[in-house]
């Protein structure tokens, strides 16, 4: 692999910072979260090649004006990085769900009306197999939402998707992903601001 890839986490929105699942929803970032994406820029910039990057994103909001402000030129939207679908649990915390299924997670338990792990692996193995000839000539950023890009972590790690709960993401939090003599590898995780 000739260049790194990169993911970058949305800043904050009013419901990540109450841990509400937020996949759909279309909610703006708040003034911390605004600040957030500036400083991945920082730290961003400090890592890039002086080749342009090809910069992908979700088509939240919330991704996207995470991507403008850390000085990002998104060269395509797509649904294909968007945060898994949760279904029914769409808007309500970890806790609140617990109420009723004791014991849920993301990672183990089925989504009601939402996406499945097997389909959010395949929608994270067919971003992963698009950008990879990218990455032969340039440095490819994504930018997305916190579960998706953990299980994006965990399927370049060549993991199973629910491996993604071993990868903490902070708001804004950026990840270098590449290679040692083509074994896929983790470099950084959550980057800090230079």
């Amino acid at each position: 692999m000739a260049h790194p890839l990169f993911l970058l986490r949305h800043g904050q929105t009013e419901w990540s910072a109450q841990g509400k699942h937020t996949g759909r929803t279309d909610l703006p970032l708040t003034e911390t979260g605004r600040e957030q994406a500036r400083s991945a820029g920082r730290a961003l910039a400090g890592r890039l090649p002086a080749e342009p990057a090809d910069v992908l994103s979700s088509p939240r909001q919330r991704a996207l004006v995470t991507a403008e402000l850390a000085g990002l030129a998104v060269s395509e939207v797509t649904e294909d990085l968007a945060e898994w679908d949760y279904g029914d649990y769409e808007g309500i915390t970890t806790d609140e769900i617990r109420e009723t299924v004791p014991g849920w997670t993301v990672w183990s338990h089925p989504m009601p009306n939402g996406e499945s792990a097997e389909q959010v692996t395949a929608r994270a193995d067919g971003v992963l197999t698009r950008i990879r000839e990218r990455l032969a000539e340039r440095p490819v950023v994504l930018v997305g939402h916190g579960h998706f890009s953990r299980v994006l972590v965990a399927r370049w790690l060549d993991l199973a998707a629910t491996d993604g709960v071993r990868f903490a993401l902070e708001p804004a939090g950026l990840t270098e992903l590449g290679d040692e003599r083509g074994v896929p590898q983790l470099r950084h995780l959550n980057i800090p601001p230079s």
